[in-house]
């Protein structure tokens, strides 16, 4: 398959770096894909697809990396956010009713919410959760798992921040109970918060579901320390269920945030959790942005719930993925090069494991090589996601590019050398 023409895209690019330390935002810069195969710049999008700089179509699993649910230029959930700016406005000193009217139907549909904080990223949401059970506990020791965003306390890459504001986080790995127990041995009284993804999405590796009695030991150990139970549900809210992942596995926590689907690509989100503990934010605990009230992003969530509910959307998520992920099992099946399926319907990730020879990087570089050329955007170190505009055709699609990519690298590479 030939290279796809990403010339105005590398252009662009150029200007870019000497305009924006790294001509773009550190997750999307090149060297995340596979650099001189992957667009850069896009200028458009549909439902399931997008469009580059260069006229390249592709059928988008990243979905804007999780939060178009939907689909791409959704027309009833724009329309309304059209008509709030037009109409009334969307940016004052004080707040508008929409405030309520979502907090109300975040409270009906989430299982641990009372109360309602809202913000705009995912980062905002976690960091403020870690304020608030901080508030809450008097304590300072948070116990974390998973991705939670680039603030100080818990982003990967530490330049720039002084270690006296990341020493009080430990981590653990997803659905290993006993090293948090053993963390909290020793430093569960002074732990205000234990911070966990509840279906495992770890950067660059495979997902996991929870091992049986893996949530219930950590709401355990929560309880018997005193801390404050925090759920990440920036992904998986609104996409694993309406409630969430702790409506599917049945293991509420004391605080959650959501995001990214909740409202199909507008900025917003919301730490949600009992009312004993989200009251802290009333005064002990002090949370504002100027643009937190901004009704933008309050009117395309309610209309977005509006539609995931009135169409049930996530149940058809769920079924079209669960045939496509059956159909890849069959296809990874037949191509002994290592690579690996994982997630479930709404979330998947195609990963290769690490062999002797240390050829697992370059068989994922081909493999997503030869998927962008064939118009699959799937990320290689990002899991994907089905939306609701993704067809039957485009499913079949990528099921197809998919098994061209993984006979492409049984060609090149030969039956994968375990370690």
């Amino acid at each position: 398959m030939e290279k796809l023409n990403i010339k105005r895209s590398l252009e662009l690019f150029e200007e870019a770096g000497k305009l924006i330390p790294g001509g773009v935002g550190g997750a999307r810069r090149p060297y995340n894909f596979v650099p001189g195969e992957y667009p850069i710049f896009l200028e458009s999008g549909k439902g399931g697809t997008i469009l580059d700089v260069d006229g390249n179509e592709y059928i988008d699993f990243l979905c804007g990396f999780g939060p178009i649910i939907l689909g791409y230029r959704e027309e009833e959930v724009d329309e309304a956010v059209i008509q709030q700016i037009r109409d009334k406005g969307f940016c004052f000193s004080l707040t508008q009713p929409h405030q309520n009217h979502l907090a109300e139907r975040l409270n009906e549909l989430i299982p641990c919410s009372e109360m309602c904080v809202f913000g705009k990223t995912g980062s905002d949401g976690t960091t403020a959760s870690i304020r608030i059970a901080r508030g809450y506990t008097d304590r300072i020791k948070v116990m974390r798992c998973g991705y939670h965003g680039w603030h100080d306390w818990c982003v990967e890459i530490k330049g720039g921040i002084p270690v006296k504001l990341y020493e009080d986080v430990h981590e653990f790995p997803y659905n290993d109970l006993d090293q948090l127990q053993d963390l909290m041995k020793k430093h569960g009284d002074d732990t205000a918060a234990i911070v966990l993804t509840p279906f495992g999405h770890p950067l660059h590796e495979k997902m996991e579901e929870p091992a049986p009695g893996f949530l219930e030991g950590v709401r355990e150990v929560a309880d018997k320390y005193g801390a404050v139970l925090v759920y990440d549900e920036i992904r998986t809210g609104f996409r694993l269920r309406m409630g969430g992942a702790q409506e599917l596995y049945g293991v509420p926590p004391d605080l959650a945030v959501f995001g990214k689907g909740m409202a199909n690509g507008y900025a917003i989100s919301a730490v949600t959790g009992r009312r004993e503990i989200m009251s802290i934010a009333e005064q002990k605990v002090f949370i504002s942005s100027t643009f937190f009230p901004n009704s933008t992003g309050y009117i395309a969530a309610l209309k977005t719930i509006e539609i995931l509910e009135r169409e049930k959307v996530i149940d058809k998520i769920w079924e079209r993925g669960n045939r496509f992920l059956e159909r890849l099992r069959s296809i990874l099946d037949k191509y002994d090069v290592g690579a690996e399926l994982t997630g479930v319907a709404p979330m998947f990730f195609v990963t290769f494991k690490r062999d002797k020879g240390n050829t697992y990087k370059a068989r994922r570089n081909d493999f997503y090589t030869q998927l962008i050329r064939r118009g699959i955007f799937l990320h290689p170190h990002h899991h994907g996601y089905i939306c609701y505009r993704h067809t039957e055709e485009h499913l079949n699609r990528a099921a197809g590019a998919i098994d061209e990519a993984l006979a492409y690298v049984n060609e090149r590479h030969g039956a994968l050398e375990q370690d």
